[in-house]
C-alpha cells in the first residue's frame, strides 16, 4: 500500500466511507463537478482507493475520495457522486463514477503533460511541447506524432516513447469502461491492461480465469464473478477446470509439488460450491489434454511433475557416471589443508573434505558456526591442487555475494551460472550445452527449489562432482518442494551434518542462542548481541522499533540504519506486519526524498524487488536502494549489491519497500545487525524455524522485540506443515 504524500506525515491515511457514510449518501443528492485535479493527497495501488483536492471553476478546491484509474495532478476530470460528512475528513464528495477531460488551454495542457502521466514527458518538455504547438499539443501527439522532433531535446527515442505512452493511456481508458462495467476495481484494472495490453479485452471475453492466474490480487472468485457476468454458467466445463487448476496453482505456492485427489477435490468443490461427483470428469479431461498429471492418486501441474522425476533421474545419472581418476591420498591432502591454511579440522569437517575429494555427490549440512565455509575452502583448496576446475553458485545475488567473499573466488546467482535467456524463458545450459567443469558447489541449498535444481541437474556434466551446501533447519524454498530435506531424508547420497560449534563462534550469543532453538531450547538473551526488549502492544513495539533503528543502534555500533540494519517480521499484513512496518520507517528514515510518481517510493528508499525480472537480470528477493529518480525520462535507478539497474516506472511494479522484511524474504542474507518483531499477533507463523532462520540473519546484533511469550510459543512449536513431494521416495527407487 502506498503511504501518504511526503508532507502528510502527520495526517493518518484516510478511509474508505464508513457504514453511516453510506447511509447519508442515501439521502443526498447526486452532483457532477468538473475540475482539475491540484493534489493528490494520498494513493493505493492495490485498490485504487484515491483522496484528492478538485479545483472547480466558481466553486473552489473540493476533497473527493473513491476508486479512480490512474488520475494525476493538473489532469481535469469530470465526477458524479454524492456530498458525505466524514467525521475525520470534513465534507467530500464521494466518487461513484468518473471520466477524464482533456485539457484546452495551454496552462492546463502544460500542467497535465508536466505530472508525468504520459512517460517520457516531465515538467521540462511540457512546457518546451506547450511553447512549440500551444493548444494544440495534445492533438499534434495524437495525430502528428513526427512534429515532436522539432521539440529542442526530443530525439527519435523519446518521441517513440511519448507517442507510446499516450497510445496506451488511449487505449487504457477505452478498456477501463469495459473491465469496470464488469465489477473490476480500477486498481485491479490497471494490472489487467498491463499484463494484456490492447488484447485485455479478447483474453477476459475468451477466458476471465485466466486473471486469477496472471493478476496480482485477483483471486479464483474475483475471476468467478467477472465469468458469471459474461454469461458463463455455474457448471460450466470450462469453470470446473479452471477451479481444479487454481487449486493446485495455489498449493504450489504453498511449496506442494502436488495434491492427491482426496485433497485436490473437496478443495475445488467447496471453492466451486458444487458436488465432488462434478469434479470428476472435468479433472479426466485435464489429464487427458495434458493439462495435469496423475500419478497414484496424486495430481501434478505437468512442469512440477517433471521436475520431480528429473530431480531423481538426473541424480541417478550423476552418481552413476564415474569422475576421471584423480589420485588423492586423503590423508596426505587433509594434512596438507590443516598445515598450509594453519588450521585445526574438526573430525566432521574432516570427514566431509575426505567424502567430497572421493565421491560424485556430496551433502553438507549444519548451522551457523559449524564451519561449512572452512569445508568448501578446504575441499576446493584439495581439487585445485590437482587441477580440477570447479564453479561455485547459490541461488539469490546477496547468498553469491556471501560466498564469494568467504571463498575469495567468483560465486554467481544459479540463473546466471544456467545463463538464463529472457528471450526464449530457458537456461541455455542444459543436456546438450552443459557446464564446463569438473565440480560444481552450490551454497544456500536449502532456498532452492525443485524447477531450478532441476535445471542445475540437467546442465550438469555427467563425469562432474556435485556439492550442495546448506542449512536443512531453515526455512524450506519460497518456491514449490523440499529438495535439501528430501535428498537429505532419501539417503541415497552421503550426507555430512557439521555439529561441532567451534569455540570463536561459540563466543557468539547470536550462534550459540540459534542452536539453543533448534535444539527446543529458549534463548538466553543478553545485553551485548543477542538482545531482547519486551513489547507487548503492537503500537508500543513498532515506535520501539522505530527507535532502535533510527537512534540507539546507530549510535553505539555505528551502523547505517537503512544499509547495516534489517527489521524482520513474520508476516506481511497486520498492526505489527512488515507492510505497516515500512510506511513508518520510510517515514522515519527518508520523509522528504524525492518522490516516484504513484508508487509510493522516494529516492534513498530501501526496495526489495519481489518477481524474477530476467530482462533486467534482477531476482525474487534481491533488495538495493534508490539512487535516482528521473521523471522526465520516467525512470528510476536501483543499486544493488552487485550491479545498477534502471528501471521504467512501469517496471517497478515488483518492487516493494524493503526497510522492513518477512523472515522468508530474508532468507539466504546476512545483515550486521536484524531487528525481530515477534508479537502473538504472528501466531500462525510462530514456529521455530521462522524464529532459527531470522535469528541466523544477524551478524554482529540480534535485538528481538516482542512478548517472551511468543518466543516461547515459536520456541516449542517445531511441527512442520509437511509439504506434498514424492522426490525421497523417487530418489530412493531410482538410486
Amino acid at each position: 500500500m502506498a503511504g501518504p504524500d511526503a508532507s502528510w506525515n502527520d495526517t493518518p491515511p484516510p478511509r474508505p466511507v464508513a457504514p453511516d457514510d453510506a447511509a447519508q449518501m442515501d439521502v443526498e443528492p447526486m452532483v457532477t463537478l468538473e475540475g482539475t485535479v491540484e493534489r493528490i493527497v494520498y494513493e493505493n495501488e492495490e485498490t485504487g482507493f484515491f483522496v484528492g483536492r478538485l479545483l472547480v471553476r466558481g466553486v473552489g478546491p473540493v476533497s473527493f475520495v473513491g476508486n479512480l484509474m490512474a488520475i494525476s495532478e493538473g489532469e481535469t476530470i469530470r465526477i458524479e457522486g454524492r456530498w458525505v460528512d466524514d467525521k475525520r475528513f470534513g465534507r467530500q464528495v464521494r466518487v461513484n463514477s468518473y471520466e477524464t477531460v482533456l485539457p484546452t488551454t495551454t496552462e492546463g495542457i502544460e500542467r497535465y503533460l508536466g505530472s508525468g502521466l504520459v512517460e517520457g514527458i516531465g515538467p521540462v518538455f511540457a512546457r518546451r511541447l506547450v511553447e512549440a504547438f500551444g493548444v494544440e499539443t495534445l492533438r499534434v501527439i495524437d495525430q502528428e506524432p513526427k512534429r515532436l522532433l522539432k521539440v529542442p531535446g526530443i530525439g527519435r527515442k523519446r518521441a517513440r516513447q511519448i507517442r507510446e505512452a499516450w497510445a496506451s493511456k488511449k487505449a487504457l481508458q477505452s478498456i477501463m469502461i469495459f473491465l469496470q462495467g464488469h465489477g473490476i476495481s480500477t486498481g485491479q484494472a490497471i494490472k489487467i491492461f498491463k499484463q494484456y495490453g490492447d488484447a485485455a479485452v479478447a483474453v477476459i471475453r475468451e477466458n476471465p480465469y485466466r486473471l486469477a492466474e496472471d493478476i496480482d490480487g485477483i483471486a479464483f472468485r474475483g475471476a468467478d464473478k467477472i465469468a458469471a457476468r459474461l454469461g458463463i454458467q455455474k457448471d460450466s466445463p470450462d469453470r470446473m477446470r479452471a477451479g481444479l487448476l487454481h487449486v493446485l496453482f495455489n498449493a504450489a505456492q504453498d511449496g506442494h509439488m502436488f495434491l492427491s485427489e482426496e485433497e485436490l477435490i473437496p478443495e475445488a468443490a467447496a471453492l466451486l460450491e458444487v458436488g465432488e461427483e462434478c469434479l470428476k470428469e472435468p479433472l479426466a479431461q485435464l489429464a487427458a489434454s495434458r493439462e495435469v498429471v496423475r500419478e497414484n492418486g496424486a495430481v501434478y501441474v505437468p512442469q512440477l511433475h517433471a521436475a520431480e522425476r528429473g530431480i531423481a533421474a538426473l541424480l541417478k545419472r550423476l552418481v552413476a557416471t564415474p569422475y576421471e581418476p584423480v589420485s588423492i591420498h586423503v590423508e596426505n591432502a587433509l594434512h596438507w589443508v590443516e598445515k598450509v591454511k594453519n588450521i585445526t579440522l574438526s573430525p566432521e569437517q574432516r570427514e566431509a573434505i575426505a567424502v567430497g575429494a572421493t565421491e560424485k555427490v556430496l551433502v553438507i549440512t549444519g548451522g551457523p558456526g559449524t564451519g561449512k565455509t572452512t569445508v568448501i575452502n578446504s575441499l576446493l583448496a584439495v581439487l585445485e591442487k590437482k587441477g580440477l576446475s570447479f564453479l561455485l553458485a547459490a541461488p539469490t545475488g546477496r547468498a553469491a555475494k556471501r560466498m564469494e567473499a568467504a571463498t575469495d573466488r567468483e560465486a554467481r546467482t544459479m540463473h546466471r551460472l544456467l545463463e538464463f535467456s529472457p528471450k526464449t524463458g530457458a537456461f541455455a545450459r542444459n543436456e546438450d550445452n552443459p557446464l564446463d567443469t569438473d565440480l560444481v558447489v552450490i551454497d544456500e541449498v536449502s532456498m532452492v527449489d525443485a524447477p531450478l535444481m532441476h535445471a542445475l541437474l540437467r546442465a550438469m556434466p555427467p563425469f562432474a562432482r556435485l556439492v550442495l551446501v546448506g542449512d536443512v533447519d531453515q526455512l524450506p524454498s519460497v518456491g514449490p518442494g523440499n529438495v535439501l530435506f528430501d535428498i537429505i531424508a532419501s539417503r541415497t547420497v552421503p550426507v555430512i551434518r557439521l555439529k561441532t560449534v567451534f569455540r570463536q563462534a561459540a563466543q557468539s550469543g547470536i550462534v550459540s542462542n540459534a542452536h539453543r532453538i533448534n535444539e527446543g531450547k529458549y534463548p538466553e538473551f543478553n545485553k551485548e548481541d543477542f538482545v531482547l526488549v519486551e513489547r507487548r502492544a503492537p503500537e508500543a513495539a513498532l515506535e520501539t522499533v522505530l527507535e532502535l533503528i533510527t537512534r540507539r543502534i546507530p549510535a553505539r555500533f555505528g551502523l547505517d540504519p537503512v544499509r547495516d540494519i534489517q527489521v524482520l517480521a513474520p508476516m506481511r499484513r497486520g498492526d505489527a506486519g512488515v507492510i505497516r512496518l515500512n510506511e513508518a520507517i520510510q517515514a522515519a528514515l527518508n520523509p522528504n526524498g524525492k518522490p516516484v510518481p504513484r508508487r509510493g517510493f522516494r529516492e534513498g528508499d530501501k526496495v526489495m524487488q519481489t518477481r524474477n525480472n530476467y530482462e533486467l537480470d534482477v531476482y525474487n528477493g534481491d533488495t538495493g536502494i534508490i539512487t535516482l529518480v528521473d521523471e522526465d525520462a520516467g525512470e528510476l535507478e536501483v543499486t544493488f549489491d552487485d550491479k545498477t539497474v534502471l528501471y521504467r516506472f512501469d517496471e517497478a511494479d515488483n518492487l516493494v519497500l524493503a526497510y522492513a522484511a518477512t523472515v522468508h524474504k530474508a532468507q539466504g542474507s546476512e545483515y550486521p545487525a536484524v531487528v525481530l518483531l515477534f508479537l502473538p499477533q504472528h501466531y500462525m507463523m510462530l514456529q521455530r524455524n521462522v524464529l532459527y532462520t531470522a535469528v541466523t540473519r544477524g551478524k554482529r546484533l540480534v535485538t528481538v522485540v516482542g512478548d517472551p511469550k511468543a518466543v516461547g510459543m515459536a520456541v516449542r512449536q517445531c511441527r512442520i506443515a509437511r509439504r506434498n513431494t514424492r522426490l525421497t521416495e523417487r530418489l530412493r527407487n531410482e538410486i
